[in-house]
């Protein structure tokens, strides 16, 4: 099977891709498998070299690396450098971190010797999205390979020469055979090898629908899964707000990488105090952003990554004012190929796809409370819970209103992010499990207790 990928700004199909058959599958397991023992048993320290090489052959290679991005999933130039740079850096972060994060943990029991060791389990199983291509893929690789398992990437069918540049990076990083493989497989093949004895264990980020179905193939194999999946974050305005400030921080939250991402902010919770000053703002803010090249600097929204992701998205605009709401900005596709303009929808209630649904594109969502009770209440009226922020000119209120978002991420009066430092995933049916700092370390851990009597 050939599947062809479409460059989403101008659709042209610029490279074709073969799905990989069942020696080719076999093959990559049986690698990782042998790999396995001498990278577990490699010292942490020349664990730490290899991944430094890494990040600096990323850094070698951004640019045609970034070439790759924008061509596939039609990432703008300037963000595409950003998140090759960002993977760089992880690599070196958990170079410098890892033996901290991995140490002996005493505990004091009536033992002579009483402590936990974080051990390697084996060959984890990727299944990866389009949107950050590299980042996502570098969020969990770079600690899991620091622990010392093996690593088997499926990524995302449309990015398939992203995929290939990752394993280039590593190779010339000096990541030893078989400790990572890309398998250009479709999703019957995915589901094999998460049932394949030599998978220890899954990871995925993706959507609430891909998550439901890989973490009952896992379940059905008793392994152990990490699921990364839809946001739709709330954006809280309370009425003493620096408008300056929020204004550009919802620009950025909402329109970076043309809005396709699970950490965006999607839902405008605006009290009214100050809701129509804010949405006036909002709108002359997004209106001036940019369609165009990816590759000119002078486009700042990027098109979106497939078209029939486009006319999804639109569909759910549709929906939504078809019952009630209205678009101050934008609202239907643009000229391009897989264009959307920057969109803003007000008067968004509950029954509207833009309330109940994750709106993943360049669309934001205003939705107008009383007061900061209100506001509460709105933003954990969503089944999601991956991130949330809160805008407000007094911190402390602003955390203690973080404190009641039901998420696995709040911030105030910054947009939510990544960040290698701090844990990283939601709850509810945004997922579960963590990556990145400590957290993301010991998810694929033996997390083994030693007792000496």
């Amino acid at each position: 099977m050939i599947t062809e990928i479409p460059n989403p700004a101008t659709g042209q199909v610029e490279h074709r891709q073969a799905l990989m058959g069942a020696n080719a599958v076999e093959a990559a397991l049986h690698a990782a498998q042998v790999a396995f023992p001498e990278w577990a048993q490699r010292p942490l320290d020349a664990r730490s070299v290899v991944l430094r090489n890494v990040g600096q052959a990323l850094r070698a290679r951004r640019e045609s690396i970034q070439q790759a991005m924008t061509a596939e999933m039609g990432k703008l130039k300037k963000e595409a450098l950003a998140e090759i740079d960002k993977c760089a850096d992880a690599c070196d972060f958990y170079a410098d971190n890892a033996a901290r994060y991995l140490q002996h943990e005493a505990i004091k029991t009536e033992a002579q010797s009483s402590y936990v060791r974080y051990e390697p389990i084996g060959c984890v199983f990727a299944v990866m999205p389009w949107n950050f291509p590299i980042w996502q893929v570098f969020r969990f690789l770079a600690p899991t390979l620091m622990v010392g398992n093996t690593v088997l990437l499926k990524h995302a069918t449309n990015v398939p020469r992203c995929a290939d540049a990752i394993a280039d990076a590593l190779r010339e990083g000096g990541v030893p055979e078989g400790v990572f493989g890309v398998l250009h497989i479709d999703n019957d093949q995915a589901a094999a090898v998460i049932k394949d004895p030599r998978i220890a264990a899954i990871t995925l980020t993706g959507s609430e629908r891909a998550g439901k179905s890989i973490a009952a193939t896992a379940g059905s194999v008793l392994k152990k899964c990490v699921m990364e999946l839809g946001g739709s974050d709330a954006f809280v305005v309370l009425d003493d707000a620096d408008l300056d400030k929020t204004v550009a921080a919802a620009v950025k939250g909402r329109f970076d990488n043309a809005g396709q991402t699970c950490i965006a902010a999607k839902r405008f919770i605006v009290v009214d105090a100050i809701a129509d000053a804010f949405v006036q703002r909002f709108v002359e803010a997004a209106g001036k952003l940019q369609t165009g090249d990816p590759n000119d600097a002078a486009t700042t929204l990027a098109p979106m990554a497939r078209q029939d992701l486009r006319d999804e998205l639109h569909q759910q605009v549709a929906g939504s004012v078809a019952n009630g709401a209205k678009v101050l900005l934008g609202g239907k596709p643009g000229d391009g190929y897989a264009e959307y303009p920057a969109s803003i929808l007000d008067n968004v209630r509950p029954g509207m796809p833009a309330y109940d649904e994750e709106l993943f594109g360049p669309v934001a969502s205003i939705l107008r409370v009383k007061d900061e009770a209100e506001a509460v209440r709105v933003a954990n009226d969503t089944s999601f819970g991956l991130g949330g922020s809160v805008w407000t000119g007094d911190a402390k209120r602003g955390e203690r209103i973080a404190q009641q978002l039901q998420c696995g991420a709040a911030f105030v009066n910054a947009i939510v992010r990544s960040d290698v430092r701090l844990p990283f995933g939601g709850t509810k049916r945004s997922g579960y499990g963590r990556e990145l700092a400590n957290h993301g370390m010991h998810e694929f851990t033996n997390i083994k207790t030693i007792y000496v009597s």
